[in-house]
């Protein structure tokens, strides 16, 4: 009879030399981040247009869509905390048995939860930079310019951006991720649904096992050994019982 997921993740857990994650926005959700894709993600409910906010050129052109997406997202996230599946990955790292994360979300929590080698292929908010002069400006910086109603401004009066990428820009650590899989002999993708390159391609590389947990199935090349079609944070607290990590 077959084991049941969690204790088969326990298994290969137990079982891994290196282990890689990719996780996406699905992760975080339950914390109360909202997703892009999902059923009610922002880009389907349309409360945020993707062609306005998240372009660059848009972005140049007109800032004020974009802030108007970073006001209500910061403002989400400094209230809200990592979810149970983010510290479960910390402790894995903590051990020693996860080599690092690659993350296409813009959060932060990985690094909240004590994660370390995290690749935050779509940067994050926690620096911005004037697009002039290139002066950098903290998150708390950026907070307070976000106070105003006006697109932030840098004293050289050019436009400051956050270090996350956008539509039309190269992603960050590309090659990190990359190495971090091909040298993964277990790789889990957690809360994505690969469909956005070339985040997509990274679980690929992998030439070990492959194991997805994610409420929608994902459709990725690779030895998948288990597809968990359920929230992460229930299956990771079974699975940290089972390690007895909790």
């Amino acid at each position: 009879m077959p084991a049941a997921p969690a204790a088969e993740c326990a298994r290969l857990i137990r079982e891994a030399r290196q282990i890689g994650v990719l996780t996406g926005a699905g992760i975080s959700t339950s914390a109360g981040i909202p997703d892009f894709r999902g059923p009610r993600g922002l880009y389907v409910t349309r409360q945020y247009d993707p062609d306005k906010v998240f372009d660059i050129r848009h972005f140049i052109q007109d800032p004020v869509p974009f802030y108007e997406f970073a006001r209500d997202f910061l403002g989400l996230s400094g209230t809200l905390h990592p979810t149970p599946a983010h510290f479960f990955l910390a402790r894995l790292e903590n051990l020693g048995q996860l080599a690092g994360i690659v993350t296409q979300n813009i959060d932060g929590f990985h690094h909240q939860a004590g994660s370390q080698n995290v690749f935050e292929m779509h940067g994050s908010f926690l620096q911005s930079f004037c697009l002039e002069c290139r002066k950098p400006y903290s998150l708390n910086d950026l907070k307070e310019f976000l106070a105003r109603p006006d697109a932030p401004r840098c004293s050289c009066n050019g436009l400051i951006k956050p270090d996350i990428v956008f539509f039309g820009e190269d992603v960050k650590y590309l090659r990190e991720s990359e190495k971090l899989a091909e040298g993964s002999d277990l790789f889990f993708v957690i809360g994505s649904s690969c469909v956005v390159y070339p985040a997509a391609v990274v679980p690929t590389l992998c030439r070990g096992k492959i194991i997805i947990v994610n409420h929608d199935p994902v459709d990725i090349h690779g030895d998948i050994v288990l597809q968990v079609n359920r929230g992460a944070d229930d299956f990771f607290n079974e699975v940290a019982s089972i390690l007895e990590m909790a």
